[in-house]
Formats: structure tokens, C-alpha cells, sequence
């Protein structure tokens, strides 16, 4: 049987972290599809088209891994693809609350795909994208956080 899990986010940008998550998905699951999320709630620094392409740059070595934008429903998207599997990422604790809810929601909504929770490795365990972009925002050097095509593309951004 072939499973296919769908790793849903905004990826703006997409972090060491998040790949991290990712190249360790690829190996749990036959397929994996990072879904980039245009979420009306955020104003990302990235257009959907800058954060897909950068994911797919960054993730071109995983032959089970695809790359799409989405706007509407995860759980829609989730059936589109064939996704059997919902993987989110919890740094913290803090983070479990609102993804334990997101989880129940999709389980009403579709009983058939099940959400896992993966956590990031020790050394990933701090990396956002908000602070990333924060750091970068103010001249830092986010080379330790994100891939360097990541990195380039957020020193052109913040250079303007």
C-alpha cells in the first residue's frame, strides 16, 4: 500500500527546520506533498509563487517529494492528492493546543486521514519563519536557519 502524506504551511520562507521535517517524512512515507498555504489571516513577506519555488529549490533532492500551492481547505487539498496522512510539526508546547483543534476539525471533516505530529530535531527546535524573516529584516545572517537559496532570496528582499 502506498501512502501519501501532505505537510501543509505557509513557508514564509521555508526553514531548516522544515526541511528537516520534510527529508524525514520522505523516508516514513512513499509520497509526501508540501502543500504552501495562502492564508488570509497573515500577510506573507513572500508571493505563493516566491515560497513554492523556493520549497521546490530546497527539496529537489527528494525524489518522493512534491511541491504545490493551495488556497481553500487543507483537507480538500488533502483529497485532491490522495493524502492518507496530515503531518504537522510541534516545536513546543504551545504549539499543540491550536494544532490538536486543526486536527480534530479535519478528522470531522474527513475521518480518513489521519493527522501525525512530528517534532523538529534538538537543533531546529527554535527556528521560525517569523523570526528568521525578523532577523533578516534587520541585516542579520539567517545563513544557520535556512537553506542558502532561501537565504539569498530574503537578503534581495530586505535589500530593497
Amino acid at each position: 500500500m502506498t501512502v501519501t502524506a501532505i505537510y501543509p504551511g505557509t513557508f514564509d520562507p521555508i526553514t531548516n527546520g522544515h526541511i528537516d521535517l520534510v527529508i524525514r517524512a520522505s523516508k516514513l512515507f512513499e509520497r509526501v506533498i508540501v502543500a504552501v498555504a495562502i492564508n488570509p489571516s497573515k500577510e506573507p513577506a513572500f508571493t505563493l509563487e516566491k515560497r513554492v519555488g523556493l520549497a521546490k529549490e530546497t527539496l529537489a533532492g527528494l525524489d518522493n517529494v512534491d511541491v504545490c500551492g493551495f488556497d481553500g481547505l487543507l483537507i480538500d487539498v488533502a483529497r485532491q492528492q490522495g493524502a492518507e496522512v496530515i503531518l504537522r510539526g510541534l516545536r513546543a508546547v504551545s504549539d499543540f493546543e491550536h494544532e490538536f483543534q486543526l486536527a480534530g476539525m479535519n478528522r470531522r471533516m474527513e475521518p480518513n486521514v489521519e493527522t501525525l505530529f512530528l517534532t523538529p530535531a534538538e537543533q531546529f527546535s527554535y527556528i521560525s519563519s517569523s523570526l528568521v524573516r525578523e532577523i533578516a529584516s534587520l541585516g542579520g545572517d539567517v545563513s544557520d536557519f535556512v537553506a542558502p537559496e532561501v537565504a539569498k532570496a530574503l537578503a534581495e528582499m530586505y535589500a530593497k
